[in-house]
């Protein structure tokens, strides 16, 4: 697996878990607003994505997913903070709430809950696993986010999304991830509901929700349904942002986390 890591690793250490077809480079200048304000950052490529390993056989399911955050666990002292996007909230949510010893001091979810809105889900799947005969260059990629995100503004420059794809020996630009990584997800409805309803009743650590206001995977049920199972938790709703919530509106993204890991 590969990491970018920066911070004293002697300081209170965070853990981020990228969303499903991301990558470590997703969070924006979180990493580095988390750095300076005195944390030992650990920023991880999940399985199949970006610049980690694909599986040889192929298998992306959650328990390896799960066994993959616990082994880098091992490695950081005391007990990080743990910051999951989408399917690296659900990693982050079943690590944090299967566990028989605490391995966690905070848990942050960000824009996902046990209960997803179906319609949201298919659309994203749809798009992870559309495709698949690549692009013949990265504009033409850029052009296929346009049209999934038409509210985030296009950047000026392509050149960035080039972190997001391979150039195969066809010399077409393919999705950085292992196209193979959504059929074991996919094969249970929402993932696996009743699985992670236990897990959230299980979590005895600080949790914070952070939604975009404009999620098409989390709607304000969803987020009743989790409250009902963590109480405590606290939850953070933010305004013009969707599912990609560290994407479209990362300074109000980043003051929510920090707020919490320094106030909880």
């Amino acid at each position: 697996m590969t990491a970018d890591v920066g911070g004293d690793p002697q300081a209170p250490a965070v853990v981020l878990l990228h969303g499903g077809g991301q990558t470590r480079h997703a969070w924006g200048s979180t990493a580095r607003a988390l750095v300076e304000a005195g944390f030992y950052v650990v920023s991880l490529d999940l399985r199949g994505h970006g610049d980690s390993e694909w599986d040889s056989n192929g298998d992306y399911s959650l328990d390896l997913q799960v066994e993959d955050l616990r082994s880098v666990l091992r490695q950081i002292p005391g007990k990080p903070a743990i910051v999951g996007a989408s399917l690296g909230g659900f990693v982050a949510l079943l690590t944090v709430g299967e566990s028989a010893s605490q391995v966690a001091r905070q848990l942050v979810l960000v824009d996902v809950t046990p209960m997803v809105d179906p319609a949201g889900e298919e659309r994203i799947f749809a798009f992870m696993q559309g495709y698949p005969q690549g692009f013949a260059t990265v504009d033409e990629a850029a052009d296929a986010v346009a049209a999934y995100l038409p509210d985030r503004p296009r950047p000026a420059s392509s050149a960035g999304l080039q972190r997001n794809l391979r150039l195969r020996e066809d010399g077409r630009y393919y999705w950085h991830w292992d196209p193979r990584l959504f059929d074991r997800l996919r094969a249970s409805p929402q993932f696996q509901l009743q699985r992670y309803e236990t897990a959230a009743r299980n979590v005895r650590v600080p949790t914070l929700l952070v939604r975009g206001q404009r999620s098409e995977l989390v709607t304000p049920e969803n987020v009743r349904h989790f409250l009902d199972l963590i109480p405590s938790a606290q939850y953070v709703d933010v305004a013009g942002a969707g599912h990609m919530v560290a994407g479209d509106r990362n300074d109000a993204f980043s003051a929510a986390v920090l707020g919490f890991l320094n106030h909880s």
